[in-house]
């Protein structure tokens, strides 16, 4: 009885609207990878095997959902810095022999039944540490001196990515989510104006001497894809794609491209051009629609936090899936550069949908320990 009990308390206290939405995106994820992933000539096993293997990340990831949501990260804050060496650890474990390439980058660790994306879980990590020294200095975040330590403490783990997987993608989410929590708390628009201003005078820098040749030519094939029409095959073919779906689109399994095989990778980051493709406009809203009432509900969640700590957690994960979510269908309808980015919820990959998961779980554990309504 005490058992059931506790899950009635449970569901009764953690924040069902988060489950429902992210279950709902699953759903309809779980359908576009078996459209995509449906010609036998191109994927071995069929959808079956990708079904099976997306299905289980998801039990895992409720599992995850529950789990970070019973755990009290404000009791952990003072260690931050702590998990801040375990993040970079994390990250350099790519350069043992379980670190692995896939598609050209190495990024996974092989855990024999499994890969790992050190840098999808380090995001989660990196969104604890900095809301806990954010809240540790927050009165001071507006001093220059304040700011400095948390630009150093961003900069360290976005070249421990860098470094150990070269996945400069990863590296951008980590600076957009510190900006969206450093906003959060009140940085002075100043800061960000100044900020702004060294990012636009510091693009000379990084086109001759940090971004490599593959992303130099990834960034030009969007204004002329003639460039190399390799390089721009898969963001071409993904922008025919979600065009030729039009209002309703071709039929689910009946997409031309999609069942072709002709866009690159439309399982993991251009599922979104199986949707277009396939369900149209109206599929393609349908997702942008979930995935915003999504957002929009873990900020509302901040917004109710009892404590600083907590609403930046919030506001931290609200802002890693707002992020990725504007990158990737930019990136699908040829607004940005191919940068491997998955969709959440939608894409196809094991260590994507258990992040997603366990920073949804995060962000519950934030709504149940918030103040009553009274005390606000």
């Amino acid at each position: 009885m005490d058992v059931i009990k506790s899950v009635t308390n449970y569901i009764k206290n953690t924040d069902l609207y988060l489950v429902a939405i992210a279950l709902l995106c699953s759903a309809y994820g779980m359908v576009l990878i078996y459209s995509a992933t449906l010609n036998p000539a191109s994927w071995q096993d069929g959808s079956t095997r990708n079904l099976f293997i997306q299905g289980a990340a998801i039990i895992l990831g409720l599992g995850a959902f529950v789990i970070m949501s019973l755990i009290d990260l404000e009791t952990m804050s003072g260690w931050w810095k702590i998990f801040v060496l375990i993040n970079i650890g994390l990250q350099m474990l790519l350069f043992t022999p379980l670190g692995t390439e896939v598609n050209g980058q190495r990024a996974w660790l092989d855990l024999g039944v499994t890969s790992l994306q050190p840098g999808e879980l380090g995001k989660l990590i990196f969104i604890f540490t900095l809301a806990a020294h954010i809240s540790e200095i927050k009165e001071h975040i507006s001093e220059w001196r304040g700011l400095f330590v948390i630009a150093l403490h961003t900069l360290i783990m976005m070249a421990a990515v860098v470094i150990a997987s070269g996945d400069t993608g990863m590296a951008i989410q980590y600076f957009m989510i510190a900006l969206i929590m450093l906003f959060a708390a009140g940085l002075s628009l100043k800061w960000l104006a100044i900020g702004a201003g060294l990012g636009v005078v510091s693009i000379p820098i990084l086109w001759n001497f940090v971004l490599q040749g593959y992303q130099i030519t990834r960034i030009l094939v969007l204004f002329d894809p003639s460039i190399d029409l390799d390089a721009s095959r898969q963001a071409t073919y993904g922008k025919i794609a979600i065009g030729s779906g039009q209002m309703t689109g071709q039929g689910l399994t009946h997409g031309t491209m999609t069942q072709m095989q002709l866009v690159s990778e439309n399982h993991t980051d251009y599922i979104f051009s199986v949707a277009g493709e396939e369900l149209g406009f109206i599929g393609c809203m349908l997702i942008i629609g979930l995935l915003t009432l999504l957002i929009l509900r873990l900020f509302y969640v901040s917004y109710r936090a009892s404590t600083t700590f907590s609403s930046l957690l919030a506001v931290g994960v609200g802002g890693m899936f707002l992020f990725q979510t504007f990158m990737n269908i930019f990136m699908n309808v040829g607004l940005l550069p191919v940068m491997g980015l998955t969709l959440p919820f939608f894409s196809y990959g094991g260590t994507s949908v258990l992040t997603m998961y366990a920073a949804l779980g995060i962000a519950a554990g934030v709504r149940m320990r918030e103040k009553p309504s009274w005390l606000q």
